[in-house]
């Protein structure tokens, strides 16, 4: 976009471009099947055997009739938030919400930021900015920096998707946070290095990091959210707990330039291996195994 409009309002038509895939998904969620588990929730039996039907349709068809057990619960109430703080969902609402908060401080201040930690380490750009043509070349060179980077978010991704259901999202959940923990002290190790070392350091911790991030809390907080409430608090919980990490998002997206500025790169990602460690120790201490668990029976007595 920079190459094509080299200009400061260059940044209106990148946020313009994300737009349009937004508005595709938004419309395709018209279609979208309905969840079987929340209409039988609510007693509405024929409907979710519709959805369920739905969702197995294939060719040749099988099974030929959808018929679904009542569940052990009914509760055709709204969610309640208050319904999370309570003895029976609170362990559940922490593991939801605590660890995806320690996450997005980390994902969201490394991914933001990379292109402007990049160019303060490796060096290359120009110290002060002095007309529109150096911006935009500095934004450039940056941006080269943190391409390679964040192609392994796609190959964490990737991972995640095969070995969640071998280990677990609880298991991947705790590695992803100690390997996010050991790439950014590995980046952080680099102010010791000098010439090359110092900038292979850099790039190989931060690429362990969105690699780790994305197999690990990445991933498995959005799973973990949707799964460890039972059906009648399960949209209110995983909403929560969304919610609540985006609070550490946000706080990060205003707050890391400051701190970066203030008290340098260092002890900046010295902060960030200290939330990645209490991730991993918050999702263990408080950890409720759903792989291979048949959902309608969590959190029901």
């Amino acid at each position: 976009m920079l190459a094509n409009i080299p200009e400061l309002g260059a940044w209106r038509w990148m946020y313009a471009v994300a737009v349009v895939p937004a508005l595709i998904v938004a419309v395709a969620r018209l279609w979208i099947t309905e969840s079987p588990h929340w209409l039988l929730a609510r007693g509405r039996r024929a409907d979710a055997e519709a959805q369920m039907a739905r969702l197995l349709r294939r060719s040749p068809r099988y099974p030929a009739v959808v018929h679904l057990c009542e569940p052990k619960e009914k509760d055709p109430s709204k969610g309640n938030i208050a319904k999370l703080f309570t003895a029976r969902y609170r362990r559940a609402a922490i593991l939801a919400s605590v660890p995806w908060f320690l996450q997005d401080l980390g994902t969201y201040g490394i991914g933001i930021f990379t292109p402007t930690i990049l160019a303060r380490a490796v060096g290359h750009k120009v110290e002060h900015d002095r007309n529109i043509a150096d911006l935009v070349n500095n934004d450039a060179l940056a941006a080269r920096g943190s391409a390679l980077i964040d192609a392994f978010l796609i190959v964490g991704i990737v991972a995640a998707v095969l070995l969640v259901n071998r280990f677990g999202s609880i298991r991947l959940q705790v590695l992803g946070f100690v390997g996010c923990a050991a790439g950014l002290a590995m980046a952080a190790g680099s102010s010791w290095a000098t010439g090359g070392a110092q900038v292979a350091m850099i790039f190989a911790g931060f690429m362990i990091f969105n690699f780790m991030t994305n197999m690990g809390p990445n991933a498995q907080t959005y799973l973990l959210a949707g799964e460890v409430f039972p059906t009648k608090v399960r949209g209110t919980g995983a909403g929560f707990a969304a919610a609540f990490a985006k609070i550490g998002a946000v706080a990060t997206a205003f707050l890391f330039p400051i701190l970066l500025a203030d008290i340098g790169r260092e002890a900046l990602l010295s902060i960030l291996i200290t939330t990645s460690i209490l991730g991993a120790v918050v999702t263990w201490a408080f950890r409720i195994e759903t792989t291979g668990v048949n959902l309608e029976t969590i959190g029901v007595e």
